[in-house]
């Protein structure tokens, strides 16, 4: 049953960054792609805090769903990667390189970003059971 929710999941994930690329990534690869790169980090957010959210442990098919289903069919590295390419094809070195700078560093940010929401979270749990 699992493999059915991850594979929901997925389909949503997909569409929702499908959603968000066609609004806001530029017809051209002449500028940052807005689209993956708050599909991107968004993704970060929600996985680092979904990581750490009270409870989400004990539900592992409903876990599984939202991480390896839904935030990975929505975060996208293939497209990063070929959007990367694209720019220094083009001889835009500027863009690619903050592109490059931005989806990494930024990634990073928001995993701890979305582990210390989860983790605050389960904290103000806890202070509430006692």
């Amino acid at each position: 049953m699992t493999v059915l929710y991850i594979g929901l999941a997925g389909i949503a994930g997909a569409l929702a960054r499908y959603g968000l690329s066609v609004a806001m990534n530029p017809q051209q690869v002449s500028s940052l792609p807005w689209g993956t790169l708050l599909c991107n980090l968004a993704g970060c957010l929600t996985l680092g805090f979904l990581a750490y959210l009270p409870g989400l442990k004990r539900y592992p098919s409903l876990r599984a769903a939202l991480t390896t289903g839904f935030v990975g069919a929505f975060t996208t590295f293939s497209t990063l990667s070929w959007e990367l390419v694209s720019m220094l094809q083009q001889q835009l070195w500027t863009i690619a390189t903050l592109y490059f700078i931005v989806s990494l560093w930024g990634g990073i940010v928001c995993v701890r970003l979305g582990r210390r929401f989860g983790l605050n979270l389960t904290a103000v749990k806890r202070g509430s059971e006692e």
